[in-house]
């Protein structure tokens, strides 16, 4: 038997090449999204994301471990830049982050020391961590089933859990999508003023380098100019 979280073709591809006689059981689940996971998606300009992240997190109760999606690997270096930079614990997740880090990351998320995990979709699928208080769809995926998928990650075994998304002027296109494979409206709002944060850091503050020492090189020595000669005076 094979199994797999997701059977594209390529996967269904290898199941028929090496298995002899492979049939394909396929059961759809009564629900596509957890019962007990809250949605709310904000309509906000894509400059306005940020502010209005850190506003929305200072009003919500025990968000104590949440789980930070975006749509590349640049975008979840530079939000957790900006994060850091605001005195938040945070830490990126990608494809390419080697398995010993990726787990010692993990465990810090679990154990509490750190708050915020900020991930591509390759952490959308397979990560069992319980007590995720919130799912933050910072960039509303482009795929439908991805926004399933993050989503549960929290509210598992029977928890309560809030997933808030963001739709911002280029990603807000994906949003008929997405309500069309989950069977329903996601509840939306326009954020009002007090829900943003604007007094925030832009970025660290950089240190600077410390001008190296210049020498001469060993084995020459430092030539002095003598002063001119004048005309006339002794040879």
């Amino acid at each position: 038997m094979l199994f797999s979280a997701t059977l594209s073709p390529r996967v269904m591809e290898l199941a028929y090449e090496f298995m002899n006689l492979a049939e394909r059981v396929r059961i759809e689940p009564e629900q596509v999204t957890a019962e007990k996971v809250e949605q709310i998606l904000y309509h906000a300009g894509r400059r306005e994301k940020f502010p209005l992240l850190l506003g929305l997190l200072k009003k919500e109760e025990a968000a104590d471990r949440v789980l930070i999606f975006v749509n590349t690997k640049k975008e979840a270096e530079y939000l957790t830049e900006r994060l850091l930079a605001n005195d938040l614990k945070a830490a990126v997740i990608s494809g390419d982050i080697p398995q010993n880090k990726r787990m010692r990351l993990l465990k810090e998320f679990k154990e509490g020391r750190l708050t915020f995990l900020v991930a591509t979709d390759v952490a959308s699928r397979g990560l069992h961590i319980d007590g995720v208080s919130h799912v933050i769809n910072y960039d509303l995926p482009q795929d439908a089933a991805d926004y399933v998928h993050r989503i549960g990650r929290t509210a598992r075994a029977g928890a309560f859990g809030k997933a808030i998304s963001f739709a911002d002027e280029d990603l807000v296109f994906h949003l008929p999508e997405i309500e069309e494979y989950i069977g329903r409206k996601i509840p939306s709002a326009f954020p009002e003023e007090d829900d943003f944060f604007r007094d925030y850091k832009r970025s660290a503050p950089r240190k600077k380098a410390p001008v190296p020492e210049r020498r001469a090189p060993e084995g020459k020595r430092s030539r002095t100019r003598r002063p001119p000669r004048h005309k006339g005076g002794p040879k």
